[in-house]
């Protein structure tokens, strides 16, 4: 896009705001205006100093608070361009129907589909634990009492989205494809579901904050980038809770979208 669609605005020598809180304010109202869109690149650091009568430092300064924001992100040897921010709609309504477990697709398979997006899960580990305490309150384990933990990372085209962790009651993962890397078409609901464990509701709790560092690691976020925590709760049709999921997402690739019935 050319530097004359996107640099329209001047400065105000008399307003009380920094100079290069000004020019991001420019950049900001460009992004939000379509002027500038995802993926484009922002005009060089030369042409900003040209175009403002400033000096390089305020010019960094100004993208750094952007960069900071989670907006733009710079790309060495090449520019700063917007970020590229491809949302997921995530349908609490329907992303863990039946039928999809009966077309063999797992909850994110689906998602994925729904954003044409290629998706990739990366198992990081699978092992038999004592969850943290307030996963073994969730699921009404006794003290002391193990479950299985299937922690995995997943991205949409290559780019990781999510992290989630899964504990199941060892007295029913154990010793089933549910303990394996690969559970099979469907997931682990559709493995509990053979079992006799027909799954009824889910609870979600959600929560907004800042990464810890592995988690920014983990999902390669930049900076200025928050998530979401999400813990699922899932129930059988006997009321026994068959799985807690706590979920890190990157707040940015993702639309949590909730149908609530009136009546």
């Amino acid at each position: 896009m050319s530097d004359d669609v996107v640099l329209t605005a001047q400065l105000d020598p008399m307003g009380d705001r920094a100079v290069y809180k000004q020019i991001a304010d420019h950049l900001r109202t460009a992004v939000a205006r379509g002027r500038l869109r995802e993926g484009d690149q922002l005009p060089s650091e030369a042409r900003l100093m040209d175009h403002y009568g400033v000096a390089r430092m305020t010019v960094r300064n100004a993208l750094r608070l952007l960069q900071d924001e989670g907006l733009i992100i710079a790309e060495h040897g090449r520019g700063v361009y917007v970020r590229r921010r491809p949302p997921v709609r995530r349908l609490a309504s329907d992303r863990f129907a039946q039928r999809h477990r009966k077309e063999g697709k797992a909850a994110f398979i689906a998602e994925s589909e729904q954003a044409a997006a290629i998706p990739s899960v990366d198992m990081i580990k699978v092992s038999e634990v004592r969850p943290p305490a307030d996963i073994s309150d969730r699921l009404h384990l006794a003290e002391g009492a193990r479950a299985v933990m299937r922690s995995r990372r997943y991205s949409l085209d290559g780019r990781p989205v999510e992290t989630a962790i899964s504990y199941i009651p060892a007295d029913l993962a154990r010793g089933t494809p549910i303990a394996d890397p690969n559970p099979g078409p469907g997931g682990i609901y559709a493995r509990l579901e053979e079992q006799g464990h027909t799954l009824e509701r889910f609870t979600e709790e959600v929560a907004a904050r800042m990464p810890a560092p592995e988690e920014a690691r983990v999902l390669a976020l930049p900076p200025g980038v928050p998530v979401f925590r999400l813990v699922r709760t899932a129930y059988d049709i006997a009321g026994r809770v068959v799985e807690v999921c706590d979920t890190i997402m990157a707040a940015d690739a993702y639309l949590l979208a909730y149908d609530l019935p009136a009546r």
